[in-house]
C-alpha cells in the first residue's frame, strides 16, 4: 500500500518512554486498507490504525533535531512498506544572558546562550517580544526592549519554549557626593563616594582617569582611591544602566617654599617669620625642623609663623594637602653678649668711634647709645664691632641687637652739652597738636620749648636726650628750641603744613593681586608720607606735584578707600575697588571642531567683567558672560590642543585645555558589497576618525569602533537592496563615502 501523505512533518521530542503529543496522520492510496505504521528500528508497530506516536531514542535526547524514516504496510514483515519521513525538534534551553543588566531604556545588545535555537520564532524579554539575530545554533544575538525590574528572558521555536533565565534592569547611577574632595596629585586617596543605583557599578573615573581601585558597599556608597592627577576633575561611576553626573574631586599640587623672612631668629624662638611660596592654601602644619609650630595662612603665597625654641639650622616646611613642600634653612642664632667698650666715653655731640667686644656679635643689625642708633656701625667679627657715637649726654647703655635678640648693655659716658639734635616728625598740621619729640643732649632740666616765638602748648622732659612737646598752632617753616638754665639749644626746622584733600582717583579699580598703577588728584599732596588703601599701605607712590601723586596699589579686597597722609594729617578718602583674577573651572565640551563656530561653555568664578575670551593666541569674537560663573563662548576656528582664558579688571584666569578636531575624511570601505540582512563588519578608512561619534549606513545607526585616527570598523545594520551612502560623524564634523555600500538581496528559496 503506497504512503502519499503524513502531517505533521515535525514534532516536539520527548524523554523516551513518554509518548509525544504530535500524532502522525497517514494517508495512502488505499485508505480504507488497514496497516501498521512504525518509524525506523526503534519504534514499536502500533495498531492496525491512521495515527503513528513517535518516541525518542536516548541518543537522540542531546540534538537539536533529528529525522526518523515512517513505514507503512498491512503488515510489519512485508518487503515492500511504503517509506515517509517525520523531522523530530529538541525544546530549546537558555544557560546564560549576557551581561545580565542594562538601563530602563533598553536598546542594548545581549548574548543569550544554550542549545536548541533552531526555527526560532521569537526571544521575549518577560512579556515583550523583542528583535534578534540567531548566530547560531547555540547563541543568539537580542537587542533588550524597554522594562523596570528583573524579567525572565525565554527563547520560542517550533521545538517548544524555553526556561527562563534573569535579567534586570538597571537605573542609571547618580553621584550626590565625594568625601574628601581633594587630594595630592600623586593620588593613593581613599575616597567616598555617596549616590543612589551604584550596585554592580563597573567603573569610577577620575575626570579620564580610572581609579586606582575601588569597592563597590552599598547601592548607596563606594569606596574608590584616586589615581594621579591634576587640577580639578569630575569623578564619574559607570554602571550596567549607564554613567552618573559628575562631582568635582581637586587635585592639590605640593607647596613650594621659596623663603623665609628673617632666615635666622633667637634659640629661645617666639619670633613672628614669613614664609613665601606657592600653594600654602589649606595648609595644616608648619615645621621648624620636626617641631611644629602655630602659624596663620595669609594667603596662597605667604604664611606668617611664630618660630618655636630650637638650635643651630633646621629646615622649615610647609604641609597641605597636597604633600610637605621642600625645605628652607632657617638657623637659630644665640643672643649677642657684649664684654667691653672702648673708650667708655666721648664728646656730647658725638661722632667718635669706639669698639665694641663680646661673643656672637656676627649679624648685629642695630648699635644703641640708651635709645639713640649709632651714626654708623661695622662688624669686624664674631668678636668685634666698630660703631661711631651719636651725640648724647650723661650716661648710657650701650647694646646690641642681632637676629638672636638684644645683647646686655655696657655704660657708655657723654660730656653734657646743651644740643638739640633733631625732631620727630619735622611737620604737622596749621592747627597744631602734634606731639614731637625733640632729641638733643643737656634736655633733663628743660624749662621751655618754643616753635618760632609760639610756647609749646605742653612738653614733658623724657630724659636727658629726650623732650615730648606738643606743637601749637602757626604757619609756614619756624625753628623749635629748648630753653634750659645753660641757656637756648640751636634751632630745628619744624614746617607746619595744611591738611590734604583727595578729590579722586583713575583707575577706580583693579586686581586683587595689585600692582595697579593708579594717579590720585586733589591739593596739598606736597609731603606725602604715606598713600593707604584701606588699612593697607601703598606698594610705592611719587608725589608728582601739589595735586596729584601716583601710586601702585598693594594686594587687597573688596572695595576700600584711598586715603593721603601728610604732615599736616590725613585726607579724606574715595573709593577704590579690588576685583578678583577670574578662575576657570570647567570648559565644556572640551574639544571641537577645527572651523570653530560651535557654542562652548566656561564655568568657573568671578566671571563677571571679563572683556577677553582667548583660545591659545586666539582671541574669540563672540562671547557672553551669563553669570559670574558661567560664560558662553562661540568657539573660533583653530588647530590642536589651546589653552582657554578669561580676562577682567582682575587680570588673566588660568588657562582650561580645549582641542580644535579636524573633520574627517573617507576612503573605500570593504568589503563594499553585504546582505540585506544587515551584519556584515565593515572596515571603513580615513583621517581623523578618533573622536568618531557614529557610523550609519543610509541613515540608519551601526554599531562600531574606532580602531585608530585612520581606520573604524562597523557593522551594517538591516537594509534594502542597492548602494547607500556611509557617513561617519566626529567631534570635528561628518564625512560621507556616497553610494560606497551595496545591499544585496539574499536568495529566494
Amino acid at each position: 500500500m503506497p504512503l502519499t501523505s503524513w502531517s505533521p512533518r515535525q514534532g516536539e521530542v520527548l524523554p523516551r518512554r513518554t509518548p509525544s503529543p504530535t500524532s502522525l496522520d497517514l494517508a495512502s492510496d488505499r485508505a480504507a486498507a488497514p496497516y501498521r505504521p512504525w518509524a525506523g528500528a526503534r519504534s514499536r508497530p502500533g495498531p492496525v490504525s491512521h495515527k503513528l506516536t513517535i518516541c525518542a531514542r536516548r541518543s537522540d535526547r542531546a540534538r537539536t533535531h533529528f529525522r526518523r524514516n515512517v513505514f507503512v504496510n498491512r503488515h510489519p514483515q512485508s518487503s515492500t512498506p511504503s517509506v515517509g519521513q517525520l523531522q523530530v525538534l529538541v525544546v530549546p534551553t537558555i544557560t546564560s544572558v549576557s551581561p545580565a543588566a542594562g538601563p530602563p531604556s533598553g536598546n542594548n545588545s545581549v548574548t543569550l546562550t544554550g542549545t536548541g535555537f533552531v526555527n526560532v520564532l521569537t526571544v521575549r524579554f518577560g512579556t515583550a517580544a523583542t528583535t534578534f539575530t540567531v548566530d547560531s545554533t547555540t547563541q543568539i544575538t537580542a537587542i533588550v526592549p524597554p522594562g523596570t525590574g528583573t524579567v525572565q528572558v525565554t527563547v520560542v521555536t517550533t521545538g517548544g519554549t524555553s526556561n527562563g533565565v534573569s535579567y534586570t534592569y538597571v537605573g542609571v547611577p547618580t553621584l550626590t557626593g565625594v568625601s574628601p574632595s581633594q587630594g595630592p596629585t600623586s593620588g593613593g586617596t581613599s575616597v567616598t563616594l555617596t549616590g543612589t543605583s551604584l550596585t554592580g557599578a563597573t567603573a569610577v573615573n577620575f575626570g579620564a582617569t580610572a581609579a586606582t581601585s575601588f569597592t563597590v558597599n552599598s547601592a548607596t556608597q563606594i569606596t574608590a582611591v584616586a589615581p594621579a592627577g591634576t587640577g580639578s576633575v569630575q569623578v564619574k561611576v559607570v554602571g550596567p544602566g549607564g554613567t552618573s553626573n559628575g562631582v568635582f574631586y581637586t587635585y592639590v599640587a605640593v607647596p613650594v617654599l621659596i623663603s623665609v623672612s628673617p632666615n635666622q631668629g633667637p634659640a629661645s624662638g617666639n619670633n613672628s617669620v614669613t614664609l613665601t611660596g606657592t600653594g600654602f592654601t589649606g595648609a595644616t602644619a608648619v615645621r621648624f625642623g620636626t617641631v611644629s609650630t602655630s602659624f596663620t595662612a595669609d594667603s596662597a603665597t605667604q604664611i606668617t609663623a611664630i618660630a618655636p625654641a630650637g638650635t643651630l639650622a633646621v629646615q622649615v616646611t610647609v604641609t597641605t594637602v597636597g604633600g610637605t613642600s621642600n625645605g628652607v634653612s632657617y638657623t637659630y642664632v644665640a643672643v649677642p653678649v657684649l664684654t667691653s667698650v672702648s673708650p667708655t666715653s666721648g664728646p656730647a655731640v658725638g661722632g667718635n668711634t669706639v669698639t665694641l667686644t663680646g661673643t656672637g656679635l656676627i649679624g648685629t643689625t642695630t648699635v644703641t647709645f640708651g635709645a639713640t642708633g649709632a651714626s654708623s656701625f661695622t662688624v669686624v667679627s664674631d668678636t668685634h664691632v666698630t660703631a661711631v657715637a651719636p651725640g648724647g649726654t650723661g650716661s648710657v647703655q650701650v647694646t646690641m641687637t642681632t637676629a638672636g635678640g638684644v645683647s646686655n648693655s655696657v655704660p657708655y659716658s657723654y660730656i653734657a652739652v646743651p644740643v638739640l639734635t633733631s625732631l620727630s616728625p619735622t611737620a604737622g598740621p596749621v592747627a597744631g597738636g602734634t606731639t614731637v619729640t625733640l632729641t638733643g643732649v643737656g634736655l633733663a632740666a628743660t624749662t621751655a620749648v618754643s616753635f618760632g616765638s609760639a610756647a609749646a602748648t605742653s612738653f614733658t622732659v623724657a630724659s636727658d636726650t629726650h623732650v615730648t612737646a606738643v606743637a601749637p598752632g602757626g604757619s609756614g617753616s619756624v625753628q623749635v628750641t629748648v630753653t634750659t638754665a645753660g641757656g637756648t639749644s640751636n634751632g630745628v626746622p619744624y614746617t607746619y603744613v595744611a591738611v590734604p584733600s583727595s578729590s579722586g582717583v583713575s583707575p577706580d579699580r583693579g586686581p586683587t593681586a595689585g600692582g595697579t598703577s593708579v594717579m590720585l588728584t586733589g591739593t596739598n599732596l606736597t609731603g606725602a608720607t604715606a598713600v593707604s588703601f584701606g588699612t593697607t599701605a601703598a606698594t610705592s607712590f611719587t608725589v608728582d606735584s601739589g595735586t596729584q601723586i601716583t601710586a601702585v596699589a598693594p594686594a587687597g579686597t573688596c572695595t576700600v578707600r584711598i586715603t593721603v597722609t601728610t604732615a599736616g594729617g590725613t585726607s579724606n578718602g574715595v573709593p577704590y575697588i579690588y576685583v578678583p583674577v577670574p578662575a576657570l573651572i570647567v570648559v565644556g565640551p572640551i574639544s571641537g571642531p577645527a572651523v570653530g563656530g560651535n557654542t562652548v561653555t566656561l564655568a568657573g568664578a568671578d566671571l563677571t567683567g571679563v572683556t577677553a575670551v582667548t583660545f591659545g593666541a586666539i582671541v574669540t569674537t563672540s562671547f557672553t558672560v551669563v553669570s559670574d560663573t558661567q560664560i558662553a563662548v562661540v568657539a573660533p576656528a583653530g588647530a590642536g590642543q589651546r589653552p582657554v582664558t578669561a580676562t577682567s579688571s582682575g587680570g588673566i584666569s588660568n588657562g582650561l585645555f580645549y582641542t580644535f578636531i579636524n573633520a574627517p575624511t573617507l576612503g573605500t570601505p570593504t568589503p563594499v558589497v553585504g546582505p540585506t540582512s544587515g551584519g556584515t563588519s565593515v572596515t571603513v578608512p580615513g583621517t581623523d576618525l578618533t573622536t568618531t561619534q557614529s557610523v550609519a549606513f543610509d541613515g540608519v545607526a551601526a554599531p562600531f569602533a574606532v580602531i585608530s585616527d585612520t581606520v573604524v570598523v562597523a557593522v551594517t545594520p538591516p537594509g534594502t537592496s542597492g548602494a547607500v551612502d556611509v557617513v561617519v560623524r566626529t567631534t570635528g564634523g561628518s564625512a560621507t563615502a556616497a553610494s560606497a555600500f551595496a545591499y544585496v538581496a539574499g536568495p529566494d528559496i
